[in-house]
């Protein structure tokens, strides 16, 4: 069987050293290019061989660095945060133009994957709905893209159902969070932390809470992998890790 080329963009970063050291261990794949800042990965992408590439490289790049990784011939899997739907969405319509395809996965973590699912099932279900998400310090950008992309699924999936959107926040001081898709999200920065996320559903007389916590990147292995795989076959660019997971 041939392995799977893979090149990864944002190779010196946490995630990126992290998918690089995956990828090498992995049966199956092949690590042809490792690019970070400094290289000409422009000029080099269509050579190195690579059938899919991981962009891993800052939050709000990951859009544009996709779609040019995609005129230059690779499947794309990004898991850069910050690529909002419309993105995602123009992504999408070029794959598709080119005969290509990846994914969009704003959290690699097949946890984080299921809290998300489960969140969202439970929305139309209660009157309203908080989100507190805390990362280690040296993250930059709140709230997290997971954090977004929970509050985004569960307000969908409560206008699916037909329901009334969320309630909203009894005051609009800022410590009642950032409000995104209805909902308000808290972010917590401090050392000693990795990844984590609590979401709390709240009807008359309970709360709901769900919580899912990452202590290393090992819990990004299984998803990064199934992400790259589904990319080497897809046609067009999908969102999320679940549809890598539910044709793994």
């Amino acid at each position: 069987m041939t392995a799977l080329r893979v090149a990864v963009l944002g190779a010196r970063g946490r995630l990126g050293t992290f998918a690089c050291e995956l990828v090498r261990r992995s049966p199956g794949f092949e690590l042809v290019a490792e690019w970070d800042r400094g290289s000409d990965w422009r000029a080099l992408a269509r050579a190195s061989g690579a059938v899919v590439a991981l962009e891993a490289t800052h939050a709000g790049l990951g859009a544009a660095h996709a779609h040019e990784l995609l005129e230059r011939g690779l499947r794309i899997v990004v898991g850069t945060s910050g690529v909002t739907v419309e993105e995602s969405a123009a992504l999408d319509r070029r794959a598709r133009e080119l005969g290509l395809g990846g994914l969009v996965v704003p959290n690699f973590s097949v946890g984080s994957w299921l809290l998300q699912r489960f969140a969202a099932e439970a929305a139309p279900w209660f009157a309203g709905a908080e989100i507190v998400e805390g990362h280690h310090e040296r993250k930059l950008d709140a709230p997290s893209g997971t954090a977004a992309e929970t509050a985004r699924r569960m307000s969908a999936e409560r206008a699916r159902a037909g329901s009334d959107a969320f309630a909203p926040p009894t005051s609009h001081h800022a410590a009642r969070g950032e409000v995104q898709h209805g909902v308000p999200i808290h972010s917590v920065r401090l050392p000693g932390l990795y990844a984590h996320q609590d979401v709390l559903l709240g009807g008359g007389g309970e709360v709901l809470r769900l919580s899912h916590d990452m202590h290393g990147p090992e819990a990004f292995g299984p998803g990064i992998l199934a992400a790259l795989r589904h990319a080497a076959r897809a046609q067009g660019v999908a969102r999320g890790l679940g549809p890598a997971l539910e044709r793994a």
